[in-house]
């Protein structure tokens, strides 16, 4: 960028161009060189003096405004790990919910956009940006903390991490109920649809594997009683009481209903991801250490870079494949006669 600025003309090329002395030109030379040189380039486009905005051109980003921190802070050498399982809102859900999030951001004007940090009260004056910035992202069920590690445990907690997770089949994930939920100290609360029932006790089996490798590394483990969901906004300090106020309100009149019987979205669960992040989330630049555990009916699970079965093959099919080798094999032989000599005395 700043080799973009200077081409085009700036004091400091100037400076450049008074301190370094010319070699003598001709008098017709040196008039066509003067009238290039005093000839302005035409202006660069606006696109690459400024940093690309992937929210589109609304004027989102703020002044001033409050950025996440993580609860802990970066020591060198050392590495974020964040295990969770990707969610996605279906697009039949993403109309209600919208409304939802604009009844609550007019009582609760503080809230901003989960990871991106986009105040949520500009995003609904346009509802097609609401469900596009807001919902239509990707959001994750968190299988334990978010903890550092040193660059020593990487390989340790990731193969007993694929041991422990990597049989999982296919279900389904129903949020049942709007939550509002806080973070240890306090400084961070979070708008959030919990998991009630549906995949509930898949959920909490994953967790369970993720704290004995979490033991097993003297990380701290999760919370004791796990309420799995995902986090759509959040908004500084702890509003935990008005915030659930005005959620409870609301939900009596919305169309999702006070019963948890009621699903407000549904979600199928499609794998496990690993992040490993070597610098903080507020830093912009970060060597990601990443896999993941993709899942489907009856597939036996693998490493895609090393595994020697393609895609994950179905178990019914590679069961059938070592079954047929060995018979062809045992045919292909021919016996094996061993004689022993006779035993003298």
């Amino acid at each position: 960028m700043e080799a973009l600025r200077a081409t085009y003309g700036e004091a400091s090329s100037d400076s450049d161009s008074e301190a370094s002395s010319p070699p003598t030109l001709s008098t017709k030379s040196k008039t066509q060189t003067e009238q290039t040189l005093s000839s302005p380039l035409p202006p660069p486009p606006l696109s690459l003096l400024d940093p690309p905005n992937a929210l589109g051109s609304l004027d989102y980003l703020q002044t001033g405004q409050p950025s996440r921190v993580r609860s802990f802070p970066h020591v060198e050498g050392n590495y974020a790990l964040h295990v969770y399982i990707p969610v996605y809102i279906p697009s039949t859900s993403k109309k209600e919910i919208g409304k939802f999030l604009k009844r609550v951001a007019t009582f609760v004007p503080g809230l901003h956009v989960v990871d991106i940090d986009v105040p949520l009260n500009i995003l609904c004056k346009e509802e097609d940006k609401l469900e596009q910035v807001a919902l239509g992202r990707e959001f994750h069920i968190s299988l334990g903390r978010t903890v550092p590690i040193r660059v020593h445990q990487i390989d340790s907690i990731v193969t007993i991490l694929r041991q422990k997770l990597q049989f999982q089949k296919r279900y389904w994930i129903d949020f049942n109920k709007w939550e509002v939920f806080v973070n240890d100290d306090h400084t961070r609360s979070f708008l959030s649809l919990e998991v009630i029932r549906g995949g509930l006790a898949e959920i909490t089996k994953q967790i369970e594997g993720v704290n004995e490798v979490y033991k097993l590394h003297n990380l701290p483990e999760f919370y004791k009683d796990p309420r799995p969901h995902i986090s759509l906004a959040w908004a500084l300090g702890d509003l935990s009481v008005p915030l659930k106020q005005v959620v409870k309100e609301e939900t009596r009149t919305s169309s999702f209903g006070g019963s948890l019987q009621n699903c407000i979205c549904t979600s199928k669960f499609g794998g496990i991801e690993c992040k490993i992040d070597k610098e903080p989330a507020v830093r912009s630049l970060s060597t990601t250490v990443h896999f993941s555990l993709h899942v489907a009916n009856m597939c036996v699970p693998c490493d895609h870079t090393t595994c020697i079965f393609p895609k994950c093959l179905p178990l019914g099919l590679i069961t059938l494949v070592i079954v047929l080798y060995c018979f062809l094999v045992e045919k292909a032989l021919p016996p094996i006669s061993v004689t022993w000599p006779p035993l003298t005395f």
